[in-house]
């Protein structure tokens, strides 16, 4: 078996979705202040997450759970993977053909079970005009999906990492034409996000084609592989879109709240900054090699590769954690608040920036969990553990609203990510020794939980120091600057001292990995 490099896996998808979550914060810079909370935003967000949901679906969910397994073992054995790859790729453009008529047809009647606190005023009829621009963008996300797939499995993964950042680019370039040429910035946005999604699919598919597999578009025919496949990849996608349900609950709950959806909406980009790059990288790169470790029953690599990929998330989740929960104001202060965005909005979506960070390990973990499950093939239990994560998120989400507002589904969402963690822990005990963590992991992850509430209290400390230069536009970006910087080197030297890491591990990993 020729090995995934796993630790230069994780670093070549961690840079790529660095450079798309940056690229994405000025994405949402650009929005809050030209367009802003409100009901135009409202109808924005709504919109664009009706095609983002779905490819949850039939993207990242069906294919990296089910489609990458399958592929990565064909290809080990020789087993013809062009001819596997080239059968999904005709059955999910054509399901997806499909899915892309019915939500045009279909698109009031998405918007208002989505959305129905947006029933009665003008934010409905301007998202339902919106999703019918931004629905079609499902098609080249899914496809690009499969090809991602292909590149991953592979051990290819810099092309299938690098394409969201054309999404970032060609919005944000496009937000800053309409607002110099003085055109409606909305429109240009939302008319960029299908232009947006053709190129990723280009770029994904000519790499695809220069690593060997050549696929083009033909009739699907059934075969016993693709009934497998679709056995497998429906409960996953399930599985792996809980979180873009839990969304969506959660918007339906705010959506009779002027500015609410928005507000949620930047509290969740933000939190996804560390989710993308660390738990995203992990879940690309860890299911290939445990896919194949487990084909070749090769269970100490596999336990090793698993509890490295824990040990690596908690490193750089943790820290995320503790700043969000102890300086989320200043946090989005600095990035957010200007032009339409009030410092009212700014309150606002720090209380949900905290709420949210308390889940971020648990939304991280559920991506290193998850591959136990999908390397065997097996996406039913997870299945189940989605349907209970969605109960627990919706009777949260809709039981708190009358006590709690606007905030309670950041609650339900936070609660609901640590109910998926618990129960995919607890089902993975039966799987043996190769889905227990080693004793390093448990040694560090104390030690790193350690130096991260150190951090924390730091950063606290020194902006309450310092807060007015937060709020001093000349002083804001430089003392957010280096708070963030401190706050790092706090948390590195902490670790180093207690063991939490050891800096010549880490690169001594790296040039294995090479």
């Amino acid at each position: 078996m020729k090995p995934i490099k796993l630790m230069s896996g994780f670093m070549t998808v961690g840079f790529w979705t660095l450079a798309s979550r940056v690229l994405g914060f000025l994405r949402e810079i650009l929005i809050t202040a030209y367009i802003g909370p409100g009901p135009l935003m409202d109808a924005f967000v709504a919109a664009f997450r009706l095609p983002n949901m779905f490819r949850r679906f039939f993207a990242e969910g069906a294919f990296n759970a089910a489609f990458v397994p399958a592929f990565a073992k064909r290809l080990e054995s020789g087993d013809n993977p062009q001819g596997f790859a080239q059968d999904a790729f005709n059955w999910l453009a054509a399901s997806v053909l499909v899915l892309v008529a019915l939500g045009m047809i279909f698109m009031p009647a998405l918007v208002w079970i989505t959305a129905s606190g947006f029933a009665g005023d003008a934010r409905f009829d301007m998202a339902v005009g919106y999703g019918k621009i931004a629905f079609p963008y499902i098609l080249c996300m899914s496809l690009a999906a499969l090809f991602s797939g292909v590149l991953n499995a592979t051990g290819r993964f810099a092309a299938a990492a690098a394409a969201p950042v054309l999404l970032n680019i060609f919005t944000c370039v496009a937000m800053v034409a309409g607002a110099m040429l003085g055109g409606a910035v909305i429109d240009w946005l939302i008319w960029t996000i299908p232009v947006a999604g053709v190129a990723q699919l280009a770029l994904v598919w000519i790499a695809a084609d220069r690593a060997g597999i050549r696929l083009r578009p033909g009739l699907p025919r059934p075969s016993p592989e693709m009934g497998k496949l679709l056995r497998v990849a429906l409960p996953a996608a399930l599985a792996m879109g809980v979180t873009q349900i839990n969304l969506v609950v959660g918007q339906l709950a705010a959506s009779d709240i002027a500015g609410a959806v928005s507000w949620l909406f930047v509290a969740d980009r933000l939190y996804q900054l560390p989710l993308g790059v660390i738990g995203i990288a992990i879940g690309i790169v860890l299911l290939p090699d445990l896919s194949r470790r487990l084909r070749a029953d090769d269970t100490t690599g596999a336990r090793n590769a698993y509890s490295r990929a824990g040990e690596f998330s908690l490193l750089f989740t943790l820290p995320s954690t503790a700043a969000f929960i102890a300086i989320p104001l200043p946090l989005v202060s600095v990035l957010y608040e200007r032009g339409a965005t009030t410092a009212t909005d700014t309150q606002a979506i720090a209380l949900a920036v905290a709420i949210y960070g308390v889940g971020l390990p648990a939304f991280v973990l559920q991506k290193v969990l998850q591959p136990l499950y999908f390397a065997r093939e097996d996406t039913r239990s997870p299945f189940r553990f989605a349907l209970v994560a969605m109960v627990i998120n919706a009777g949260l989400a809709l039981g708190l609203k009358p006590m709690l507002g606007w905030i309670s589904p950041a609650i339900a969402a936070t609660a609901a990510g640590w109910a998926m963690v618990a129960l995919l822990w607890l089902g993975s005990l039966k799987m043996g020794d190769v889905a227990r963590f080693d004793q390093r992991f448990w040694s560090r992850s104390l030690r790193i939980t350690a130096a991260s509430a150190i951090m924390g209290g730091a950063v606290f400390a020194v902006f309450q120091t310092f807060e007015p230069w937060f709020y001093t536009d000349s002083w804001r970006y430089l003392a957010l600057l280096l708070l963030i910087f401190l706050g790092a080197i706090v948390y590195f030297s902490v670790a180093q001292a207690i063991g939490a890491v050891r800096l010549g591990d880490l690169k001594s990993s790296m040039r294995r990995a090479r």
